[in-house]
């Protein structure tokens, strides 16, 4: 009677085992390849369903647009200035309604490269799935420095790709349009600081994206398109009391 017990015991031990491992390594067979893998699927899947979906997607609830567009050579009250040896017209600073993070605030548009984007302050996912964005800690059309703007290499930057010196863009803005002519284009790495100088005493224009065009997602290079301010009436910084 023992010996039938101890037969059907270790029967019974290795009908669980047979069961019970299989399952275990498939699990972890499963979450090995899933934490592997699961960054690449993602952005694969996210890539197809902005491509193919039936619907498409509005994420204009999301931002405020204090864009209101002037003619082509209208600006808001200005002021004349001696500015070296020259006077110079300039825009009343405080006549400006300057923009908040994540504030649509105006247009760019490169028409020999097919771009035409809806121009964000701030480079953040709302405003680079709807548009292109400035980085907020360059500055904005008009105020003399370094505008450098961000947008995605597979939308609305995706027309960079044919960007040639001589090139204009066009800045629309609620207080004055703004033009600018491409002299450079340049591959960087992501990570590059020299590839841009936010301290410059000039007014110019940087736009990038990711590099290649055809990749999906982030990738360690960036592609670069350098522009001269050419024509856009200055922003009165200089304020002093009683101005």
């Amino acid at each position: 009677m023992s010996d039938k017990n101890n037969r059907h015991g270790h029967k019974s031990h290795y009908g669980k085992s047979f069961l019970i491992l299989p399952i275990v390594f498939f699990i972890g067979t499963y979450l090995v390849l899933y934490m592997a893998f699961a960054p690449t699927v993602s952005t694969f899947v996210s890539a197809v369903g902005m491509f193919f979906s039936d619907f498409e997607k509005n994420y204009s609830t999301d931002y405020k647009n204090i864009f209101v567009p002037v003619s082509e050579d209208s600006t808001l009250p200005t002021v004349k200035k001696e500015v070296g040896n020259t006077t110079k017209t300039l825009i009343k600073i405080d006549n400006i309604e300057f923009p908040n993070y994540g504030n649509q605030f105006g247009q760019l548009v490169i028409e020999d490269c097919g771009v035409d984007a809806s121009l964000f302050f701030g480079d953040g996912n709302i405003a680079l799935r709807n548009g292109v964005g400035v980085y907020s800690g360059s500055f904005i059309p008009g105020y003399g420095g370094t505008i450098l703007v961000a947008g995605h290499n597979n939308t609305y930057f995706n027309g960079l790709k044919n960007a040639q010196p001589g090139q204009i863009v066009t800045i629309k803005t609620s207080y004055g349009n703004y033009t600018y002519e491409i002299f450079e284009t340049a591959v960087k790495k992501a990570k590059d600081s020299s590839a841009y100088d936010l301290k410059a005493d000039r007014e110019n224009l940087i736009m990038y994206t990711c590099y290649p065009f055809d990749e999906l997602g982030l990738t360690n290079k960036r592609f670069f398109v350098y522009a001269k301010y050419v024509s856009g009436t200055q922003i009165d910084t200089d304020v002093k009391e009683g101005d």
